[in-house]
């Protein structure tokens, strides 16, 4: 019998193994740390030291996120139910089941907690709201990328208490809880110490009016002359890199609640700032939004002003 031809599909993102499932293959750098914060709500210091405890809520939105990213691996290549919200906007029929799945799981363990999501109607709660978007990232889902995400946060009196942004196709969990942190596989997150933009790599996401924004426009050029390097991603991948490191800023001017609630919490927990693009305190009301590493900061706003 012959040898086997790999598939491109197999190429790019490797071949199948008889014994394990899609979602065991591909998530298998966190289901076994998702399974364990479901069990203990607890994750270790990368020093081993001392144990921090996530509230319940928490946990609950990290195997909310679980169960939902389970779901967009199973669609991840061969999506279906492609519609048009607007134009350039489409939702999937992954997008409806991973939120319908994400909220029925934070209704039963939190009933008194409302719900925001991206895809569905919003309905209110005495003990707050969760703020959600199941795929954040869908264009790229749609076509064959990994830069897709699974963004909970949850909102009390104002203010983003708990964050929790999964990566399911880079096998990736972000957790943050306000006062505790943010965290990645168990190792506190802290932004990067870039402090010039010549050595920055920054992220960005626009919709098609910034092309018809002269201001706007000439911001980004200047931006892109002064930058390293400048990367189109959304917001979920972004704020969670920007927490991790590994991006140093982001923009964005057509931002909503679900986009960017869980990634604002990270970033600020790991040492980051969160503003308008003018420098001013931001909330989830506005579309405009620039994170970074708090040391360019000042010189974002400049470049983009």
């Amino acid at each position: 019998m012959g040898q086997r031809v790999a598939t491109e599909r197999e190429k790019a993102f490797g071949a199948p193994t008889p014994r394990r499932s899609a979602w065991e293959r591909t998530a298998a750098p966190w289901v076994p740390m998702v399974r364990s914060f479901g069990r203990s709500r607890t994750t270790e210091h990368s020093n081993s030291r001392t144990l921090e405890r996530f509230s319940p809520e928490t946990c609950a939105a990290i195997q909310a996120a679980e169960a939902a990213g389970r779901i967009l691996l199973r669609h991840f290549g061969r999506v279906r139910g492609v519609r048009l919200k607007g134009t350039k906007d489409p939702v999937t029929a992954a997008d409806l089941a991973a939120e319908r799945c994400i909220r029925q799981a934070l209704r039963r363990r939190f009933p008194a907690i409302g719900f925001l999501g991206e895809e569905g109607q919003a309905t209110h709660g005495a003990d707050g709201r969760w703020i959600v978007d199941p795929l954040d990232g869908t264009i790229g889902f749609i076509a064959g990328l990994p830069f897709f995400g699974v963004s909970i946060g949850l909102e009390r009196k104002g203010r983003i208490e708990s964050g929790v942004i999964l990566l399911p196709r880079l096998g990736e969990l972000f957790v943050a809880e306000r006062g505790r942190g943010a965290w990645l596989r168990g190792r506190r997150l802290r932004v990067s110490r870039t402090a010039t933009l010549a050595d920055c790599v920054v992220s960005l996401w626009h919709d098609d009016t910034v092309w018809r924004d002269r201001r706007l426009r000439e911001g980004i050029a200047r931006l892109a002359l002064r930058v390293r390097s400048l990367r189109i991603f959304g917001a979920a991948f972004s704020l969670a890199y920007v927490a991790a490191g590994r991006l140093d800023g982001y923009w964005e001017q057509s931002a909503r609640p679900w986009d960017v609630a869980a990634g604002t919490l990270l970033v600020t927990e790991a040492g980051g700032r969160i503003s308008d693009g003018n420098g001013r305190p931001f909330s989830l009301e506005q579309s405009t939004i620039l994170a970074s590493n708090a040391r360019i900061h000042h010189h974002l706003v400049s470049a983009l002003a």
